[in-house]
């Protein structure tokens, strides 16, 4: 699973990262990104530029909104059976930029969950491989949605829980947003953990379990609080 991650880098870096595509020329960083909040995002729409989505699938066809509530995430093994992202899966890719995570360690004995907070060791941006659509109301407004795909965690996420967030190699991000329809078959191998000698992970405070708390501190060690 992955319910929390951050985008805290300016959108020069940002620029840097995915030189292929064009960004908000400004926007806050984020500390603590949560469900059904928006979320930057790359459609495969063939117009290389980021916007701003919904964190939880809406399928097209929905005809209540708060599915999106349970579809924040996809499993990777299942996208091509699943009705709610079938379709996404062969029509509409997008990538989800971040520059890090957050999972919930349990321990033994303890009461509560401690939260990690994963990034790559060289602290640069990367992408979640996304689905993304557009659901119509009846009123006639629209809302443009998006999940994050999870898959089996490498060896340093198996550590903090089962699943983790399918993170893009950056050569393959054209693969991923290519306009045209995709059979499973050339996809599904970029559905894998990523290499876990390129990530770290360390606790931080409980602060982050809250939505509200946007700020620095929730990226802080917690041997820092």
């Amino acid at each position: 699973m992955c319910g929390r991650f951050t985008l805290t880098v300016d959108p020069a870096e940002l620029a840097d990262a995915f030189s292929n595509y064009t960004f908000p020329k400004q926007f806050a960083p984020r500390y603590n990104i949560a469900p059904t909040q928006p979320v930057l995002a790359i459609p495969n729409d063939a117009k290389n530029k980021a916007d701003f989505f919904i964190w939880g699938l809406i399928p097209s066809w929905a005809k209540d909104p708060s599915i999106g509530n349970k579809l924040i995430n996809a499993r990777g093994e299942t996208l091509a059976e699943k009705p709610s992202f079938r379709g996404g899966f062969k029509h509409k890719r997008c990538l989800i930029p971040a520059n890090g995570f957050y999972e919930w360690k349990a321990a033994a004995g303890a009461k509560t969950k401690t939260p990690y907070f994963i990034h790559m060791k060289d602290r640069k941006p990367f992408a979640f491989a996304g689905l993304w659509d557009e659901w119509n109301s009846p009123d006639g407004g629209s809302l443009r949605t998006c999940t994050i795909i999870t898959t089996e965690p490498n060896e340093l996420m198996s550590a903090l829980h089962t699943r983790m967030p399918v993170i893009l190699n950056p050569g393959d991000y054209d693969l991923w947003l290519e306009p045209a329809p995709q059979t499973p078959d050339k996809l599904i191998h970029l559905i894998k953990p990523y290499p876990a000698d390129a990530m770290s992970a360390f606790p931080v405070s409980t602060m982050v379990n809250k939505p509200g708390n946007d700020r620095p501190e929730c990226i802080a060690p917690a041997s820092q609080q």
